[in-house]
């Protein structure tokens, strides 16, 4: 296991979001055993920016990203200050308040696992 963990920009900008991504794509293009393939990569890079995007807009507006490299996987996992686990919405395509975010993570990773309590005790 390889871990990276990068702090995000403690703002709601693009910047933030583009920060993610970048250290994202480093670090994938940056394993060499087991490397990635192009489209692995892409998947990863739209899990990374859906939550960020999500961790900013809806906790506080930091949060921590952690890439982990295994075997036959790559580990994604966003910390912030949040009070809830990420949830399912009802998606909105008329007034453009999302929720389309969440379920899109769900199908793109092969799982996901909100962590369980308050904040101060997770890991």
């Amino acid at each position: 296991m390889i871990p990276v963990i990068a702090d995000t920009a403690a703002v709601r900008s693009a910047t933030a979001f583009a920060d993610a991504r970048d250290t994202a794509r480093a670090f994938l293009e940056g394993l060499r055993q087991p490397a990635v393939a192009p489209d692995a990569a892409d998947t990863g890079l739209v899990v990374v920016s859906e939550l960020v995007t999500n961790a900013l807009r809806h906790c506080g507006g930091r949060c921590t990203l952690e890439l982990t490299a295994h075997p036959d996987a790559i580990g994604v996992a966003v910390h912030d200050g949040g009070r809830h686990a990420p949830r399912m919405r009802t998606l909105d395509l008329s007034t453009g308040t999302g929720g389309f975010g969440w379920p899109m993570v769900n199908r793109l990773a092969y799982t996901t696992t909100p962590p369980a309590g308050p904040p101060a005790a997770r890991p």
